[in-house]
């Protein structure tokens, strides 16, 4: 009996895996919404502030793809169950999986730009393939547990006709799967039509970064970070928004004398500068790594406002993207000197569509969820006590600078005895770094540590010491000064609600 109710569970977890893969392979093929997604998108929106973070912080920029993973786990030992109860009852895999697409089609339509009627379609599908795939199936699954003759020459033929069923099931899953994730993909790129962009030239360029610039050092990051590997946190599921660049617009209005609209060529077609920022996330924890540095080039967002004409009484910038994402940070922020940018290029190319294209907010020192949009639709002047953006009713800080920190980038874990380089990356952007000093060992004095040369007071500084390691295990730890003599505070504090702060600590085994 024991191995039947296996049998029916795994008939029923490749049946439910089919179900998924056909949803997202009709998705691809169709240009239907997601299922996955739309699930994906909703208990991110109904998970409590608390569980975000504990996301955030123990699975960094894979959070997503946890989640993802997190769903189809589930779905599939659902359907494993559901297998077990059909083969006495039929009728309770037909409600299950057609209430399991019920659920999934109500998830995706809570984005205002998926119908009903369309949601069904991949819902339904799902449904069907799953029904029919676990029906086909249990028809092949031996009904009893009678054993192979006793000379063991013959396999017995239904277990085996089983596993090659369940075994073509679980590769049609694993095929549609991918390539409706493909295709999903593909189809919001070319929607996009980032392919064709080709920036104009800058008015104001930056030099190359020099050598100088580059400590040169092995595990130590980059001055630039490359944008495939620059992080990515927001609140976007599996795949960025769909944009049409043909329909894109930016709206700046609320407080304004003049409010406008601008198509994404009328941006193009304004005085464009380059400049230097590191974005930092405020879940950031001490050492970790969702902050970078990269190249953006776009108009300045000073620019955009002195057309529309700021209003008395305009304090807070709100930055909207077309997924309804907002930031909230003072509109002394854009005229007090610092950098702040309508961006539409990143490291020399239009933005990736994952980084925000076709444009989005970069202003620096604030943490992006106060400031950074992506996908940016519209800028709104308000007073500061009108609105509070996204993450503030959640329980973050409306006021949100970057706190001064520094990072150990290398050595980690087991080291042989000998000189080695102790290097890492500090940051205070818009006030930049004056010192970096590291401890080489527990209670041991501070040494100064070597700086490389800075492209802008609003970018990360890699720097660097020798370090003549002994065997034995050691405790390494790290601190800047900024640009106005702030020593980093040692004080330990987690992200929320305006970011971590603390000096960051290793340990080292030599030997």
């Amino acid at each position: 009996m024991r191995s039947t109710t296996a049998r029916d569970a795994v008939s029923g977890a490749a049946a439910a895996a089919l179900a998924l893969g056909v949803s997202e392979l009709a998705a691809g093929l169709l240009g239907l919404p997601s299922l996955i997604e739309g699930l994906g998108n909703w208990v991110i929106d109904v998970s409590p502030t608390p569980v975000k973070e504990w996301a955030i912080a123990t699975f960094g920029t894979n959070d997503k793809l946890v989640l993802l993973i997190g769903i189809a786990v589930v779905t599939i030992l659902l359907g494993a169950l559901v297998g077990v109860l059909a083969r006495r009852r039929f009728g309770i895999a037909v409600a299950v999986f057609i209430g399991f697409g019920a659920v999934a089609a109500l998830a995706a339509v809570r984005d205002p730009k998926v119908g009903l009627g369309v949601a069904v379609i991949p819902a339904g599908l799902a449904a069907i393939t799953g029904l029919a795939s676990l029906q086909w199936l249990l028809g092949r699954a031996p009904d009893s547990d009678a054993p192979a003759d006793e000379a063991g020459d013959e396999v017995d033929t239904s277990r085996r006709s089983l596993v090659f069923g369940v075994g073509a099931v679980l590769g049609v899953a694993a095929l549609s799967g991918g390539l409706g994730r493909a295709l999903v993909d593909r189809s919001r790129r070319a929607v996009s039509g980032r392919a064709e962009v080709e920036l104009p030239t800058a008015t104001e360029i930056l030099a190359p970064v020099p050598q100088s610039a580059e400590l040169g050092i092995d595990g130590l990051s980059t001055v630039i970070t490359p944008n495939e590997t620059f992080y990515r946190i927001d609140t976007a599921f599996l795949s960025v928004p769909r944009v049409d660049l043909q329909e894109w617009t930016l709206s700046v209005e609320g407080r304004v004398d003049r409010p406008y609209s601008l198509s994404y060529f009328d941006l193009l077609d304004m005085p464009m500068i380059e400049r230097d920022v590191t974005l930092s996330c405020v879940s950031n924890e001490v050492g970790g790594g969702l902050v970078g540095n990269a190249r953006w080039s776009g108009v300045p967002l000073a620019d955009i406002l002195d057309r529309a004409g700021v209003q008395d009484g305009a304090e807070q910038l709100v930055g909207r993207s077309v997924d309804d994402f907002t930031v909230g940070f003072p509109v002394e922020a854009v005229y007090d000197g610092r950098e702040a940018l309508v961006a539409v290029g990143m490291n020399g190319e239009p933005l990736p569509l994952e980084h925000g294209f076709p444009a989005r907010l970069v202003v620096a020192g604030l943490y992006g969820y106060v400031s950074a949009t992506k996908w940016l639709s519209s800028i709104e002047l308000t007073g500061w006590d009108e609105f509070d953006a996204y993450w503030v009713p959640r329980g973050w800080a409306k006021e949100a600078p970057i706190k001064t920190q520094s990072r150990i980038d290398t050595p980690r874990g087991g080291i042989e005895p000998g000189l080695r380089q102790v290097a890492g990356v500090a940051w205070a952007p818009n006030r930049g770094i004056s010192k970096v000093e590291v401890r080489l060992g527990e209670g041991a004095d501070w040494v100064e540590a070597v700086l490389s040369e800075p492209l802008s007071d609003n970018c990360w500084r890699q720097w660097a010491v020798e370090w003549d390691a002994p065997a034995g295990t050691h405790v390494l730890q790290v601190r800047a000064t900024d640009g106005e003599g702030n020593l980093q505070t040692e004080q330990l504090r987690p992200p929320a609600p305006d970011g971590a702060t603390g000096w960051h600590t290793i340990q080292v085994t030599v030997g």
